[in-house]
């Protein structure tokens, strides 16, 4: 059978900016500007440095409330809690899914491994050890937005793997070859969170959903796909059109996120950390947090 192949639409570039308490990071999607593109995902950020001074002042207390945050590690840790008390780390290879539903304060503080104070990592290194990792907005339908905050941290070791010709796949969200992610959506989006790494000169083949949003976010190396290149910090926007997405390597190994999710089509209003769907409900949220009364439920659910 003939394959229907995806074309690339849209490739956007990640551009550098600072966010937090002046946490410097390449914000590769996020915003009313690119969101009908992205629906049902808000926001993508490649956080991270080789250099502590730029990540060291993480983002302190700010609320959430209407989204999911996704956070994804690949080195050195990050240290969070939140206004119900609960706290924990976040270490390599190891996520948090957490759901702002109806609202909730937390902070994430990203550090290196080492356990040295900041003070002593500078004298000693300079440009001490490296913390990477990524922080996706799942954007939740209207009737979800005031939902209960839920928590999931997901290890490592219990993200699926599997080894194909040429590619390892983590299995995050979502689902391939009938093996299923950790996460499995209570919210009707059904998303599909892939980490995919390809060997040189190999071939990586996957059927879409019909008329579900899909995108690839290039971590290191260069794919190829339908003659466009896919280079790293950038994150091409595939078309609604065609079944599947074919992804060629050349001379060297390529890593990417796949993402896929069921489009809501559901008008967004947007102030910082917090997405709604109407200005009175962007109102009431400002009200809330002028007169302390954001955080509704004082219990989320944890996983």
């Amino acid at each position: 059978m003939e394959h229907d192949f995806k074309i690339i639409d849209y490739i956007i570039k990640g551009n550098e900016t600072h966010d937090g308490a002046g946490v410097k990071l390449k914000r590769i999607f996020g915003g009313p500007n690119t969101v009908q593109l992205t629906d049902p995902f808000l926001l993508l950020d490649h956080f991270g440095s080789d250099c502590i001074e730029d990540y060291i002042a993480g983002f302190p207390w700010h609320p959430h409330r209407g989204i999911e945050t996704i956070t994804y590690l690949l080195s050195g840790k990050v240290e969070h809690r939140d206004s119900t008390d609960h706290r924990g780390t976040i270490y390599p290879d190891e996520l948090q899914w957490m759901t702002a539903g109806s609202g909730i304060f937390h902070e994430e503080m990203p550090k290196p491994l080492d356990e040295k104070n900041p003070e002593e990592l500078i004298k000693a290194y300079g440009m001490p050890t490296l913390v990477s990792g990524f922080q996706l907005w799942l954007n939740l339908p209207a009737k979800y937005k005031m939902s209960t905050p839920a928590y999931r941290s997901i290890k490592g070791s219990e993200v699926p793997k599997i080894e194909i010709d040429g590619a390892t796949l983590k299995i995050i969200a979502g689902e391939y070859n009938k093996v299923s992610g950790m996460y499995n959506s209570q919210y009707g989006i059904d998303p599909l969170y892939l980490d995919i790494t390809m060997d040189e000169d190999s071939d990586f083949v996957y059927r879409v959903k019909d008329g579900y949003t899909s995108l690839i976010f290039s971590i290191t190396g260069e794919g190829i796909s339908n003659g466009q290149k896919l280079e790293p910090d950038t994150a091409a926007i595939m078309s609604r059109n065609g079944n599947f997405i074919k992804i060629h390597t050349g001379n060297s190994k390529y890593r990417f996120i796949l993402l896929s999710g069921k489009p809501l089509n559901e008008p967004i209003k947007w102030y910082g950390p917090i997405v709604m769907n109407t200005d009175e409900q962007i109102r009431e949220a400002i009200s809330d947090l002028n007169n302390n009364n954001f955080v509704r439920e004082k219990n989320p659910i944890v996983e």
